[in-house]
């Protein structure tokens, strides 16, 4: 069961996860837990997603703003699936490993013998490598070259599923991506479109409050998902994260360069998307899945989602006498793009709605 909520691009359903007859609250964060959890909520759907797996794949593209959680999701389906049938793709990854791989010689031959039997473009390849580089200020990267390198990267896969981020990144590459799968040659599988949509006020406080271990780059939260350890600082009367990797020693996680500025740092980015968003839900022809961080604070309520689905906000304290952080939790209630008090949903339940969808989609 579903109802529509309308959002700030199109229709988006609030996919129902709540099960009756499924009591037991899941820790979402422990693999064991969230296979179990994933079972009670769409067992069946999982059962009808690896039958066709074991014979079919498709292709879909994952359209989401910045920091929408594209890649966690995906994660989780390999999670479930299997990394064998689930594979995914970050175009802005391949394209800056591109531009290291063209430094090594080798690499560079490779690359460059694969684009001469498969790039087709208006600019020679060379132009196209100097336009990757940045030798070339004058020259945009093509799409053309871009599909080449797509094609490229998806001829390693075998026989997965292909979870596609970063592509259509224009507005004029959505129509390259209506036909991609016939230009990659792969199979006559279906291909999809998914579609996230997430309030800006949980972009800004994921970004906001995003840091990053010095050691080992593990990405943390402070205010959504912190560490296990927390620390403070009496000189700034600031909280903070210590890392939980045994190898780091204790290091203090920092905030990354920029993030303290919020999603207004990468306002043109944002709208992009959504006009990305608003043109593919325009289209007829391709399945699309729509999925929703957010649902109205009343939806635990109204029995549509279980309390435990909900992403908390963390309090922290600092005892005096101890020298500890302690480390309580509280619903987070945040505002949708519409003004509505919502509830962030934690990124299985989202999964949920996705492997439901993806049922219908495929027609299983």
């Amino acid at each position: 069961m579903s109802k529509i909520m309308k959002g700030p691009l199109t229709e988006f359903p609030i996919i129902k996860t709540k099960v009756s007859n499924v009591t037991k609250k899941f820790d979402l964060t422990d693999p064991a837990q969230r296979k179990e959890y994933f079972e009670s909520k769409v067992g069946a759907e999982i059962g009808k997603l690896k039958k066709y797996l074991k014979e079919n794949t498709f292709i879909a593209y994952l359209l989401g703003k910045k920091n929408s959680g594209k890649g966690t999701y995906t994660k989780l389906m390999g999670e479930i699936f299997g990394a064998d049938k689930i594979g995914h793709i970050s175009v802005g990854d391949l394209v800056r490993a591109t531009y290291k791989d063209i430094e090594d010689p080798i690499k560079r031959k490779e690359i460059m013998e694969y684009l001469e039997d498969h790039y087709r473009g208006y600019i020679s390849i060379e132009d196209a490598i100097d336009a990757l580089i940045g030798k070339n200020q004058k020259v945009l990267l093509p799409t053309e070259f871009i599909l080449a390198l797509l094609k490229r990267e998806i001829d390693k896969f075998d026989r997965k599923v292909i979870f596609i981020d970063g592509f259509p990144r224009d507005l004029d590459q959505v129509q390259y991506s209506l036909y991609f799968r016939d230009l990659a040659n792969y199979r006559l599988d279906p291909d999809i479109f998914v579609a996230i949509n997430i309030p800006e006020s949980v972009l800004d406080e994921r970004m906001r409050n995003r840091v990053v271990c010095p050691t080992c780059q593990a990405p943390r939260n402070l205010s959504v998902f912190p560490t296990k350890k927390v620390g403070y600082d009496k000189d700034t009367k600031q909280y903070f994260l210590i890392c939980d990797n045994p190898e780091c020693g204790g290091a203090r996680m920092v905030s990354k360069e920029g993030d303290t500025a919020g999603i207004e740092s990468i306002r043109e980015r944002l709208d992009l998307d959504d006009k990305l968003t608003k043109k593919v839900m325009s289209l007829h022809g391709v399945p699309k899945v729509l999925l929703r961080n957010a649902v109205p604070v009343d939806s635990v309520k109204n029995n549509i989602v279980d309390d435990y689905e909900v992403t908390p906000s963390y309090i922290f304290k600092h005892e005096e006498k101890t020298g500890e952080v302690n480390i309580s939790e509280e619903p987070w209630i945040v505002k949708d793009d519409e003004g509505n008090d919502s509830f962030s949903l934690l990124a299985p339940p989202v999964v949920v709605a996705l492997i439901k969808q993806l049922v219908q989609a495929l027609k299983l």
